[in-house]
């Protein structure tokens, strides 16, 4: 075998676990896997679980160019680049695909050169500079962070924008930087994503309901993700025509090799793109964990290598479940007692192989105390872990999940119990009535 190793081997590097669990799967899948986690409070995330690096470029030698170098985050993309041209096979997006999400007046102004609807957005280096244009623009306005600063994000109600104003006086008293502000719209929230080998898509199409409000019936301070609802669709049609199918002349321009996600507002005949996402999503690659009748190793290669691959999944819909913990989701200086690492987790019960299959963990380590393996939650920004639960239906796969988190105990814990309820009531007959799925 080349460099004398038996196994197939995977370099991960993550800046915050965004697929952290995923080097667990590729590990279940036989190979040798070594993770690095850029972020400081997360790096003793997954410690027992899989072997860990604190300097991914040194271990450019052990992984080789037939090994698999994976990068789950934006921010990269320009390493990559060089990293392909050297000759090593990588898996994870492009410089300028980084620049698409990173900086979303950019990634706008690209989605209106290839024809879509252009939303109204623009980007702030001071709260200072947002709070001036919004007294100028008194609007409805959606106020971001361009970066993974979720919890910063505010939908504004007000339609002459006082509300986000109010938040951005809280934020310049805290010296928050680097604000984009987003003509609200109004609409269904649909987002479509697929893998991109350089050249073409491989593999179908995955439509996503995203719940991003910490609490039920979207009320609350958004995160990341507090759960999804995910499905293929091997059909190109109307969404994917309207949407990614008009962005693949461009990444094949930039070279792109990863997963593409267009968040959008969806309306009766118009579709308003909201954000793109050029890495793996979180919690949806989990979802795809559980839909994929694939090895993970062998289809990531393919795409970082610029190749086809027969891609196999499951019909019928899945949910991921995110489980938080405080000081979720805000972070900061937060006092000792509220903090929620040290906790040990228990199971209600034992859990049968398909169950275990449907935890992926985040914030966990695994020790050995007097002989006997426990789990316990590690130091991190408060995503614990992620449920899956497959279903033919919408309503099978909701059963399967919630039963699922019924059996996890560990203190202070929460979750929402409303993921696809709203695509059962209402999204889903709109969205068929209109034509768009």
């Amino acid at each position: 075998m080349p460099n004398g190793h038996t196994k197939k081997r995977v370099l991960f590097v993550s800046g915050e676990l965004i697929a952290g669990a995923l080097a667990l799967s590729l590990k279940r899948e036989g190979c040798e896997v070594k993770l690095y986690i850029e972020n400081p409070k997360q790096q003793e995330c997954l410690n027992g679980f899989v072997k860990k690096t604190k300097n991914w470029k040194k271990e450019l030698s052990w992984v080789g160019k037939d090994g698999l170098i994976i990068f789950d985050d934006v921010g990269y993309g320009k390493i990559q680049d060089q990293l392909r041209k050297k000759g090593y096979k990588v898996f994870g997006g492009s410089a300028i695909g980084d620049k698409l999400e990173l900086d979303r007046d950019f990634g706008q102004k690209i989605l209106a050169k290839i024809g879509m609807q252009k939303v109204p957005t623009y980007n702030f280096s001071t709260c200072e500079k947002a709070i001036k244009f919004i007294k100028l623009h008194p609007l409805a306005w959606v106020l971001k962070q361009n970066a993974h600063q979720s919890a910063l994000t505010y939908v504004g109600v007000m339609q002459n924008g006082k509300d986000v104003i109010g938040l951005l006086e809280n934020y310049l008293k805290k010296d928050v930087k680097n604000i984009s502000l987003q003509k609200k719209i109004s609409g269904i929230e649909l987002s479509i994503n697929r893998y991109f080998n350089g050249h073409d898509w491989v593999g179908p199409s995955e439509l996503t309901i995203e719940h991003k409000s910490l609490f039920n019936d979207n009320i609350g301070p958004k995160t990341g993700e507090m759960g999804n609802l995910m499905w293929y669709d091997d059909k190109e049609g109307k969404f994917f025509q309207e949407t990614l199918a008009r962005l693949k002349p461009f990444l094949k321009k930039i070279d792109f090799r990863g997963n593409i996600d267009i968040n959008c507002l969806v309306k009766e005949s118009r579709v308003f793109p909201i954000e793109i996402t050029s890495r793996f999503g979180c919690p949806i690659t989990y979802s795809q964990d559980v839909m994929h009748l694939f090895p993970w190793y062998d289809f990531l290669s393919a795409i970082a290598e610029g190749r086809d691959y027969e891609f196999k999944h499951r019909n019928g819909y899945c949910i991921a479940l995110t489980l938080g913990l405080p000081p979720f989701p805000y972070e900061g200086n937060i006092s000792s007692e509220y903090l929620s690492n040290g906790l040990e987790i228990f199971f209600d019960g034992k859990l049968s192989a398909e169950e275990k299959r449907n935890l992926h963990f985040e914030s966990v380590v695994k020790k050995d105390v007097l002989g006997k393996s426990r789990i316990f939650v590690s130091k991190s920004i408060g995503y614990l872990m992620f449920l899956t639960g497959y279903g033919k239906d919408v309503s099978a796969a909701q059963k399967k999940v919630y039963s699922l988190a019924k059996k996890i105990i560990i203190p202070r814990f929460f979750y929402r119990t409303d993921i696809g309820k709203s695509f059962i009531n209402t999204d889903r007959r709109m969205l068929k009535k209109w034509g768009w799925i």
